[in-house]
């Protein structure tokens, strides 16, 4: 009999929470086969059943078990039934299955109980949601013991139309926050309560981006297989301000500032389990399409549950698009221990002024956390500024005035 123990996801993690088993106690599960997805406080991932054999299962969906920690255990002996798992389910229970004892006679059926205090009365919980929805306890079928009105009853119960008004459905649900979901919760109170963040705002003219993009995102797509976006343009902005304002690429460790020379840049995704930001490794080194090819393929990971904790560590940068989702402006929350992160926004066509003429222009705000501790007021007006002027010019800035150049048409 094997014991499957909960291996180690990553540095520094020490349990794991049960998310949901994949497979159900008696099943016959192949050698790598994904058995059970485990949350740690950074990412949701597979556990793979290390040998073929019937599996029995030793910790309950919803369990924190520590790393180490027997979850199940898999007979390797067993053979596969030529059924499948649903023959061995089968197998299992007619194993349990008790022995039945012999019959004995009818018993004679007895008299009706006499009423007791619970027949018809609500319990405190049900009385509870009955006064709320001022309906009498008499107009209420109890399904518990003697006739008791539980509280399911009571939230279930549908009152007859009347004259009388009545409140909607008030029921309320219950569930335990992923270990994912927790970690989160720690590390944005975290950072609210051990940095110093501010955040500075600007506007940018997305007019020069979209003639680009118009002008060669069929050719982009056709020669690459993938499509041109605005990540690309805005991670190649911010690796050129970085450079530019270097303490904004930077991060605290007790009493030393601690200066990093290349960018990987986190970008915020989100995925069936919630934001996940993976990181694109020294993206000042990446082209366009090598920028575009990079988050598609992390973003893919994302969502089909096989990102890997080294793909979401060791970012010097993040970037955030809540404009996906619609928002106009918002304040981003630094991702600890970096001390910056970029928010973008939705683009509106709006009424501005360029050359003394009213004019309409795709633009969008911007908005740049950091920390005050180590990043001056200068140095974050100056970044977002160099961010807004290569967005605002990309062929001159970003492009070196060779558009096909930049993009390898």
């Amino acid at each position: 009999m094997l014991e499957m123990k909960v291996p180690s996801p990553g540095e520094s993690i020490t349990e794991v929470e049960i998310a949901t088993w994949l497979v159900q106690d008696g099943d016959y599960v192949e050698k790598d086969q994904a058995i059970a997805e485990v949350d740690s406080d950074k990412a949701t991932l597979e556990l793979p059943a290390e040998e073929s054999g019937i599996i029995y299962l030793k910790a309950e969906e919803g369990d924190v078990v520590e790393v180490g920690q027997v979850v199940c255990h898999i007979d390797t002996a067993a053979a596969k039934p030529e059924g499948g798992a649903e023959a061995v389910k089968q197998e299992v229970k007619e194993e349990a299955k008790p022995v039945e004892a012999p019959k004995a006679a009818a018993p004679v059926a007895p008299a009706a109980p006499a009423a007791t205090y619970a027949t018809g009365t609500p319990s405190p919980a049900a009385k509870k949601v009955l006064d709320e929805k001022g309906i009498d306890a008499a107009q209420v079928a109890g399904s518990g013991r003697d006739g008791r009105i539980t509280k399911e009853d009571a939230v279930r119960h549908t009152p007859s139309m009347g004259t009388t008004p009545v409140a909607g459905n008030r029921s309320s649900s219950e569930k335990k926050l992923s270990s994912l979901r927790r970690k989160i919760a720690q590390r944005l109170v975290s950072v609210k309560n051990e940095t110093a963040m501010l955040t500075t705002f600007n506007e940018v003219d997305m007019s020069a981006i979209f003639a680009l993009r118009n002008q060669y995102k069929d050719e982009f797509k056709a020669k690459h297989g993938i499509s041109l976006g605005f990540m690309s343009f805005f991670t190649k902005a911010v690796t050129r301000a970085l450079e530019m304002y270097p303490d904004v690429n930077s991060m605290i460790d007790g009493d030393y500032q601690i200066k990093h020379d290349f960018n990987d840049i986190s970008v915020a995704v989100s995925g069936p389990k919630g934001l996940m930001v993976p990181v694109v490794r020294n993206a000042e080194n990446l082209t366009f399409r090598g920028v575009e090819q990079s988050i598609r393929d992390l973003a893919i990971k994302v969502r089909d549950g096989k990102i890997t904790i080294d793909e979401m560590t060791g970012g010097t940068f993040t970037i955030t698009n809540g404009g996906v989702f619609g928002s106009m402006m918002s304040t981003p929350i630094i991702n600890p221990p970096q001390s910056g992160i970029l928010g973008m926004h939705n683009i509106v066509e709006r009424a501005v002024v360029k050359n003394s003429q009213i004019v309409i222009a795709p633009m969008m705000y911007v908005a740049l956390s950091y920390d005050h501790r180590i990043i001056d007021g200068r140095e974050s007006v100056g970044f977002l500024v160099a961010v807004k002027e290569a967005v605002e010019d990309p062929l001159n800035v970003l492009m070196g005035g060779d558009a096909k150049r930049a993009l390898e048409l």
